[in-house]
């Protein structure tokens, strides 16, 4: 089973009404969250680890699991309030202004943390979690506790307004990077992790120096890229459809690409460290698949299985 360690939220989308102006619909979300609904969705076991609020979003949040057949037993609940993400939409693409003071994700301490049982063979982690403190230390420890003897996926998906004290941001990145056996970035992401001119072929090798086995570096409509600890390079286009918005798009090419991997019987530290060129090629190219799906529709709505036949 794979466990998603991070940030369920509700985003709130801007959507047309009768009297003119735009409203916000609430929508349930979250980096992490996204990922292990669309897990979910294609069948793979999958529990999520997050701090949720007993409030009404934090309701629906926790229904968007159980419906997307996610575990929620792990879940830290409080009465705190639930992070809201207003989303402000560009041509299709998305920018987010976040209340996230006080919240019950945000809030979570290194002791509220459960013990993992052991079906958990992989974990994930990523999103603004990984920036907000203290739960960002929780989800660290978390890591420290429980990733030596378990694959390990991380997609930091930096957004630097979230990073209050940058010093403590990076060392704690770079200890997760290290425990890290995949590593997913976006382009802009790995020119803030590795800052200088060096090609992206480079940075993904000091990423890769820090002891992943595989670091995937996505590049919007120019597709994607993964690097091999032996210096292998591959690379997949995107699925060509009609953007309807971005919503969830790198949170559910993560999933495809853990799903994959987990059908093939990868995820594990050893056999990510013997990854072929080909097994890499074929997980990359079925997280874009699985994108695919999710950009041609409003939101972050991952597909089910039987959509992608």
């Amino acid at each position: 089973m794979i466990l998603c360690c991070g940030e369920a939220l509700v985003d709130m989308i801007p959507t047309p009404t009768k009297a003119g102006p735009d409203g916000f619909v609430p929508h349930s979300g979250g980096a992490v969250f996204n990922t292990a609904i669309a897990l979910g969705r294609l069948g793979i076991g999958v529990s999520m680890l997050t701090g949720l609020s007993t409030d009404m979003f934090g309701q629906q949040l926790q229904a968007g699991l159980e419906a997307s057949k996610v575990d929620a037993s792990l879940i830290v609940h409080s009465d705190r309030p639930t992070t809201l993400a207003f989303v402000q939409l560009t041509n299709g693409h998305a920018t987010y202004s976040f209340f996230d003071e006080n919240s019950a994700g945000r809030m979570v301490q290194p002791a509220d943390m459960p013990d993992l049982p052991e079906n958990i063979k992989t974990l994930y982690f990523g999103g603004i979690s990984l920036a907000c403190e203290p739960g960002a230390d929780a989800y660290a420890d978390v890591l420290n506790r429980h990733g030596d003897n378990r694959a390990v996926m991380i997609d930091p998906n930096i957004r630097p307004g979230f990073i209050k004290d940058e010093a403590r941001y990076r060392a704690r990145l770079d200890g997760m990077l290290s425990t890290s056996d995949i590593v997913k970035v976006s382009d802009e992401d790995l020119d803030w992790i590795m800052p200088g001119s060096a090609s992206p072929a480079d940075k993904a090798a000091q990423v890769l120096a820090k002891g992943a086995s595989l670091v995937i570096v996505t590049k919007g409509g120019d597709g994607a890229s993964g690097f091999l600890a032996d210096g292998t390079e591959v690379t997949v286009p995107v699925n060509k459809v009609e953007v309807v918005d971005t919503v969830g798009a790198g949170d559910t090419f993560n999933a495809g690409v853990l799903a994959k991997l987990s059908e093939l019987d990868l995820l594990s530290k050893p056999a990510l460290r013997d990854l072929s060129a080909e097994q890499a090629k074929d997980a990359l190219a079925h997280g874009a698949k699985v994108a695919a799906v999710t950009v041609s529709r409003a939101g972050a709505n991952p597909p089910w299985a039987d959509e992608l036949i």
